[in-house]
């Protein structure tokens, strides 16, 4: 059974963080590759994240290519052949770990290339505002070498994840349905509230415009603080027949200055509100920024018991 099909017959687990997951395995992730920097010093930390996330009973996992992007690794003074053979590396871990995850349990599970937007290359929080503007072309040729790579190594989806603006998430599906019109996608915005992606559009405008693309599985909302994901999901269902996709914070608000968090207020977890969401819709179902593998265990829990 491929994702697509999986994905209009049950509820999908989805992965956590990654970020969170390797600064509890002892990792620095505070520069401006963030995450990525652990393709280059620590790869084996990121393989050990797609286990522990596996382990706990996660469907699909993101590959760490959120911003791991050609430009990102060349303004660090890697070469262009160099760059690309670490966004192939992201894939590979990914794939190596539910290799030896399905070889010991006979699970099969997913792997997700994580694309995010331009505004994580300037990692200055641009991907909760939306205040960059490229040209059509620009955007193009900006994910271009990412997707290319991506797609040569081989994964199951690709997750336009994170996305502040329309038009950027419109440039790279008219990509991949001019290069690659077999790959299939979902697309996740972040949201400026729960009626608006950060950039001002409204959510129902934007989700119904992916929507008609034909390689888009699957659409929703990601990186958003909890308590917004219930109205955003009800509202999405309004316009959309396609499954609906739903990974927000554990409830801990960022500072994009100190490129740090506090910790989650409240008590909604991804657990007690996965049967909401399910009614509202959503079937790939997992945890954003702050969110581990404790989380992901009693979702995990709670999805197969409804499957």
């Amino acid at each position: 059974m491929d994702f697509k099909t999986e994905l209009t017959q049950r509820a999908l687990t989805l992965d956590g963080a990654m970020g969170t997951a390797l600064e509890m395995l002892g990792f620095d992730t505070n520069t401006d590759l963030w995450t990525a920097r652990a393709l280059i010093t620590d790869p084996k930390k990121v393989y050990q994240v797609h286990y522990d996330y596996f382990k706990a009973g996660a469907r699909a996992t993101i590959t760490d290519t959120y911003q791991a992007n050609l430009q990102a690794f060349m303004k660090k003074g890697y070469d262009e052949r160099i760059s690309r053979e670490i966004i192939v590396k992201a894939v590979k871990i990914a794939r190596q770990a539910r290799a030896d995850f399905e070889k010991k349990t006979g699970i099969h599970n997913y792997i997700i290339a994580g694309i995010g937007p331009y505004g994580a290359f300037l990692a200055d929080g641009s991907e909760y505002r939306g205040d960059y503007n490229l040209s059509y072309e620009a955007y193009q040729d900006f994910h271009q070498p990412r997707l290319e790579e991506v797609i040569k190594t081989g994964v199951d989806v690709i997750g336009i994840e994170t996305q502040p603006k329309l038009d950027e998430a419109c440039a790279i599906l008219d990509w991949l349905q001019a290069k690659a019109p077999t790959t299939v996608a979902y697309v996740t915005f972040s949201l400026k509230d729960s009626q608006t992606i950060s950039e001002g559009t409204s959510l129902t405008e934007a989700i119904k415009k992916v929507s008609k693309y034909p390689n888009v599985v699957a659409v929703g909302v990601n990186c958003i603080p909890i308590e917004m994901a219930q109205e955003a999901l009800e509202l999405m269902q309004t316009v959309t027949d396609l499954p609906l996709v739903i990974y927000p914070n554990s409830g801990a608000k960022y500072d994009p200055q100190t490129k740090t968090w506090t910790k989650p207020t409240g008590n909604l977890t991804l657990a007690n509100c996965a049967p909401a969401w399910y009614q509202a819709g959503a079937r790939l179902i997992g945890g954003c920024c702050t969110t581990v593998a404790s989380d992901i265990k009693p979702l995990a829990d709670y999805l197969n018991k409804l499957n």
